[in-house]
């Protein structure tokens, strides 16, 4: 086995262990109700508190990338995470988002906006989150190689 195909390898068992870590993340985050979804409220959310934003994931499906009016609001909630070292990831599958979730996609028969996801830590919280260290720092590695919003490609499950 070539260098190459090891090194390929272990991106993909690196990516795996970022999934996994991811899930765990928004699984645990949500019934302490640590998350916020939808564009609008994300806004809002990182206007009110930014400190306490300890993620933010933007999620896109193939029909998105052609909706200027998203795009534009995801350039803009990059730029604000950027200025407040907020960790930011692009996550390729809001179906899955949804599932991983427990169906939170839904607000009734309305289909919920989980494009931009914030995950959040109360200041007085000591919520220490092994995965949530991984996932940020698959962040900062990404940074580093100068990848400033690192995209994961959820698979269906």
């Amino acid at each position: 086995m070539t260098f190459e195909e090891l090194n390929g390898d272990y991106s993909i068992e690196r990516m795996d262990s970022v999934i996994k870590a991811l899930e765990e993340v928004l699984r645990s985050a949500l019934p302490q109700g640590c998350i916020t979804v939808g564009v609008y409220e994300a806004a809002k959310s990182l206007n009110v508190d930014p400190d306490n934003v300890v993620l933010c994931i933007l999620a896109t499906d193939d029909d998105d990338v052609k909706d200027v009016a998203l795009q534009i609001h995801f350039t803009l909630i990059q730029a604000f995470c950027c200025e407040n070292d907020i960790n930011i990831l692009r996550v390729n599958n809001t179906r899955r988002l949804a599932h991983i979730l427990g169906g939170a996609g839904m607000h009734g028969s309305e289909q919920m906006d989980l494009h931009c996801i914030l995950v959040t830590v109360p200041h007085a919280s000591t919520w220490k989150n092994p995965a949530l260290g991984k996932v940020n720092r698959f962040c900062r590695e990404s940074r580093c190689m100068d990848q400033w919003v690192p995209i994961i490609n959820l698979p269906e499950r």
